[in-house]
């Protein structure tokens, strides 16, 4: 089984992706991770991505999509991935479905978890409020501000994957407001 979670910053992407991914025994991959392992391994798409993160440069999508390629070979990736994180423009999923396609691999579900944005706002204030309390360091972007930005930038370039999926018949949509474990049941609910 392979899963993209779709949703805004604070929605619970990462959280409820890692517990599926454990309950189905599935990878979960964050691009940002697999960014630093590849560049870690030194394999021929992390060199490339080393040397782009290294002068502060944004890696450019066909680097990533490698990275992704190379990651969803590996034996753990057999039973199935949910991408967390990745696509997050229209370019990426079109090179992903491409990707996808040359491996005679699809996507079986696209899941959007559906947030109210002054809702996310007060989850990451009690997020940041939660880590000082447990004496932990608070997030450079778990404030208002940071949030804010960071929402404009996923609805105008991520919320369009929300369109496109649908067109695909692939997108379900739950309710990513309910308790953790209620996402976790919606979740697994529509991914059958």
């Amino acid at each position: 089984m392979n899963l993209i979670l779709l949703g805004p910053p604070g929605a619970g992407k990462g959280t409820q992706a890692e517990a599926l991914a454990k309950r189905r025994g599935l990878v979960q991959l964050s691009t940002g991770d697999m960014l630093r392992a590849a560049v870690k391994a030194g394999t021929e798409v992390g060199k490339k991505a080393e040397a782009i993160m290294k002068s502060g440069g944004l890696v450019p999508d066909e680097v990533v999509i490698g990275i992704i390629a190379e990651r969803i070979e590996e034996p753990d990736c057999a039973n199935g991935f949910i991408l967390d994180g990745f696509p997050r423009t229209l370019n990426q999923a079109a090179a992903l479905d491409r990707l996808l396609a040359s491996k005679a691999k699809k996507l079986d579900a696209v899941v959007e978890l559906k947030v109210d944005d002054a809702a996310l706002l007060s989850r990451i204030e009690n997020r940041a409020r939660e880590t000082v309390a447990a004496g932990g360091t608070v997030r450079a972007d778990d404030n208002a501000e940071a949030l804010k930005t960071r929402l404009m930038a996923y609805y105008r370039e991520t919320s369009p994957l929300i369109g496109y999926y649908f067109a695909s018949g692939k997108l379900k949509t739950i309710d990513g407001m309910a308790a953790i474990p209620d996402v976790a049941r919606q979740l697994d609910d529509v991914v059958g």
